[in-house]
């Protein structure tokens, strides 16, 4: 019975040893391994900026050409307004440019006539001057002031003629102002991409009425996709812009992303009011951005997604060494 009872304790020492021993080992493996100097890290999640797709004019929406989820490139149609009263404004300011022009092929004929009517009255009255002026008295006084008149009338309607021709290439240029802009309405009523990206949210259907600025899409611009961090004001003061940094994610840990540091927020983030002794200074948490380069987000595109969490590790001292662990290892590699 005792041979018995000190087995039972042996094997049960042994399974606490044995469990003991698996479980140092364990922690052994997922321990991080220790940052070496010169170095920072930080948590976060890939982040993307959003960009809305928005009608310029009130409308109805005709179409949406994307769905959530899909890849869109700069430029690509995603979406129409219903554009047949802007069609019909179009013919109408189209029909007033050359009802413009017509005014203005008359306007011209006009003043060639009362060119042509004020040259005859100036010679008319150089005429009567001249007969007037000789001894023989000609031509009366009366005869002399009649033709006068009769110029200054003339030149009055020429001036007027030119006035009005000067008037239709006015109302010319308001015409061909008012199709060009209707023009760019159309224009504007075709939602194009401003980048590449994609499509995060659907925000309208076919056959919505939106108010001028009513949004249709939202797209993830995967050519800025960036890991925000907070670092504490010791390693924040070291951090430099240009900085070179890692991005290490938790679903994909056999991968080593390089990054930059974009930004470095000038001022502290959950800062407390006043900030009285050094102890609180210290707790003082920098927002820092770390920015993977498009040229190396352009040949991934289909593979980014944000809302991924990971560890950015950022180099404060540029003469450091990476560790191991952390150099460059891309999805090809």
């Amino acid at each position: 019975m005792a041979n018995r009872h000190t087995a039972k304790w042996v094997s049960i020492i042994l399974l606490l040893a044995i469990a003991g021993i698996g479980g140092w080992f364990a922690w052994q493996y997922l321990q991080e391994p220790v940052l070496p100097e010169g170095f920072a890290s930080g948590n976060g999640r890939i982040e993307a900026t959003k960009i809305d797709i928005a009608s310029k004019l009130p409308g109805r929406l005709m179409e949406v050409l994307a769905e959530e989820g899909d890849m869109v490139v700069v430029g690509q149609v995603v979406g129409r307004m219903d554009t047949k009263s802007l069609q019909a404004q179009l013919k109408e300011a189209e029909a007033r440019v050359e009802q413009a022009r017509r005014e203005r092929d008359q306007a011209v004929a006009v003043v060639r006539q009362r060119d042509s009517e004020c040259a005859l009255a100036q010679k008319e009255l150089k005429r009567s001057r001249t007969l007037y002026g000789t001894d023989r008295g000609i031509i009366s006084q009366d005869k002399l002031d009649r033709d006068a008149a009769a110029a200054e009338v003339a030149e009055a309607m020429c001036t007027a003629a030119e006035a009005q021709l000067a008037k239709t290439d006015a109302m010319i240029n308001v015409a061909i102002a008012a199709v060009e802009r209707i023009r760019v309405e159309l224009d504007d009523s075709v939602l194009e991409a401003p980048a590449s990206g994609r499509v995060l949210y659907k925000l309208a259907e076919p056959g919505e009425v939106l108010p001028a600025g009513g949004k249709v899409l939202t797209i993830l611009d995967l050519s800025d996709v960036y890991m925000t961090i907070f670092l504490p004001t010791r390693q924040a003061g070291k951090v430099a812009i240009g900085a070179e940094a890692r991005i290490l994610f938790d679903a994909a840990p056999d991968l080593v992303i390089p990054a930059t540091v974009s930004f470095v927020a000038p001022r502290a983030q959950f800062t407390p009011k006043e900030v009285e002794t050094r102890t609180e200074r210290e707790k003082l948490m920098f927002r820092i951005k770390v920015r993977i380069a498009p040229e190396l987000l352009k040949q991934y595109i289909e593979k980014v997604k944000t809302g991924v969490p990971g560890v950015a590790y950022v180099r404060l001292d540029q003469t450091a060494e990476w560790p191991e662990y952390l150099h460059v290892r891309l999805p090809d590699d």
